[in-house]
């Protein structure tokens, strides 16, 4: 009787033409790093975020998501790479950025929901005034078309519905006891999300924020055309400020599609949430924590604690066909970093 590694070579071969490697599982990749730069999380992750991947930074606000991913935009573009900071809720401050080492040349900011207005149509709408002859009213005409034969018939009949539905009392209206009469039922009070319904003006545009759902619909498509057109070294898809309900109905094949995407053109893509949208498409989750205002002076803030901890990563091992003895050491899955304000200077 053959055994079972010469069966499978028999299979093999003959579904070669059709189905090559049938019987053998594919080999896993270990992906390509690019640090991070924050030297405690290149630390926990072998060298930084994977690339052709997807790595999706979790947490709430003020959890030090922002600057991380500003971090690793910085490491990229001082190495002379393009990037794209898709901003669903146009909460990117350039400044920020420029202080965290970002070269904003080389940086895409795609802003969605904003209606940009120029300069120039701002100011000519300020300067822009009617003449004084189209202010001055028109000479009033006696008689019939200033015919001096009276006013015009139309012109006598004005008002005097009103003044008939005045005379008539409301009481001789009121249904008699013997008709049907329509109570009319209050309106019940539902449920309804307290939207954010404030608009922010910021250098002549205009951002209205009470539409997350069409913000979301841009923000995909724009990242479906980075990612197709390609180019583009690492992608942050920015949706911190928008609320899980609506986060959460991104359908989980816009994801796998970035991810294959990723893969395809070996670019990272960051994406920045309150509640895990990507699920099985991202590589790395990472979960950070609301942090900690630093001590260093009594009345000046400083900069702010972070703490992350890794939630999922694949292909953490390389392959091998090994099996040890013992049991390997559990890796660390921890790191606490400190994020400085620009005022306070490095230390």
């Amino acid at each position: 009787m053959p055994s079972a590694t010469t069966l499978r070579r028999q299979i093999e071969s003959t579904l070669a033409n059709r189905i090559p490697s049938a019987l053998t599982p594919a080999p896993r990749t270990i992906r390509p790093v690019a640090p991070s730069g924050v030297q405690a999380v290149d630390e926990l992750l072998d060298g930084g975020f994977p690339l052709g991947a997807i790595t999706e930074l979790l947490g709430p606000e003020c959890s030090g998501r922002t600057s991380l991913a500003l971090s690793f935009l910085a490491r990229m573009t001082q190495a002379e790479r393009v990037c794209a900071w898709i901003d669903v809720s146009d909460a990117l401050d350039p400044e920020s950025a420029a202080a965290a080492g970002v070269n904003l040349s080389r940086l895409l900011w795609v802003r969605c929901g904003a209606q940009v207005t120029s300069r120039k149509s701002s100011l000519a709408q300020r300067t822009f005034s009617l003449p004084e002859n189209y202010l001055v009213p028109p000479p009033i005409k006696k008689g019939l078309h200033g015919g001096g034969f009276g006013p015009h018939p139309r012109d006598e009949v004005k008002g005097l519905s009103d003044a008939v539905g005045g005379l008539l009392r409301a009481e001789a209206f009121a249904p008699r006891c013997a008709e049907m009469q329509c109570k009319e039922r209050p309106e019940k009070e539902g449920f309804k999300p307290i939207l954010q319904q404030t608009e922010t003006k910021r250098r002549g545009t205009l951002v209205p924020s009470h539409k997350p759902l069409s913000r979301i619909e841009q923000a995909i498509r724009a990242a479906d055309l980075l990612l197709q057109g390609g180019g583009f070294s690492a992608i942050v898809f920015d949706m911190g400020s928008i609320a899980p309900e609506f986060a959460s109905r991104v359908p989980l094949a816009t994801w796998f599609r970035y991810r294959a995407a990723a893969e395809r053109t070996q670019a990272s893509v960051v994406l920045l949430t309150q509640h895990p949208c990507a699920k099985s498409s991202a590589e790395l989750l990472l979960w950070l924590q609301p942090g900690n205002a630093c001590r260093d002076e009594a009345t000046v803030f400083t900069g702010m604690e972070h703490h992350l901890e890794v939630a999922r990563r694949r292909f953490t091992q390389a392959p091998t066909n090994v099996v040890p003895l013992r049991k390997p050491p559990q890796r660390a899955t921890i790191a606490n970093w400190r994020s400085r304000t620009t005022w306070a200077g490095p230390r």
